[in-house]
């Protein structure tokens, strides 16, 4: 699978979180729930200060590799920190260097295929912060564009 090296600056991500593994298939289920409660319960549109249309996947705050817990949120881009009650909340994307994958295609099995692929990579990986950056740039949701960024240890 191709990729090309960025370096990022720093980004802001409110949206809504849970704690997962990947583990006997948790993640996909856990993963598949937050997204409905984002969009369902009418989360994402309270998110204020959005910077774009997009909807951002993070992977974040790893227990040790992907075969570990970790933490995902999904939400949107901000520009600045904002907290709603208990539920939304930001989160910072350090800045840095990282692995971006272009995929086009469902955004479930699409998304899943590319991160099987990516855990087999031989990458550097940092472990802090990864995501999906999906582009909504088609509404036919089997031909998406996902944008899926891996930090990158310098």
């Amino acid at each position: 699978m191709k990729y090309k090296i960025v370096k990022l600056e720093e980004k802001v991500i409110t949206g809504i979180r849970i704690k997962t593994t990947n583990q006997d298939g948790k993640a996909m289920q856990d993963i598949g729930i937050t997204w409905q409660k984002l969009f369902a319960d009418g989360i994402y549109e309270k998110v204020p200060n959005k910077v774009n249309g997009k909807t951002i996947g993070l992977y974040t705050e790893y227990e040790g590799d992907y075969t570990k817990p970790y933490t995902f949120i999904a939400g949107a881009e901000v520009s600045r920190e904002v907290k709603i009650g208990e539920q939304i909340e930001s989160i910072m994307i350090p800045k840095g260097k990282y692995a971006k994958f272009v995929i086009t295609g469902d955004v479930q099995n699409a998304v899943g295929q590319a991160w099987q692929e990516i855990w087999n990579m031989d990458l550097k990986r940092k472990y802090t912060c990864d995501f999906e950056e999906y582009q909504n740039n088609s509404k036919d949701m089997q031909k998406q564009e996902i944008h899926i960024y891996i930090a990158l240890d310098e």
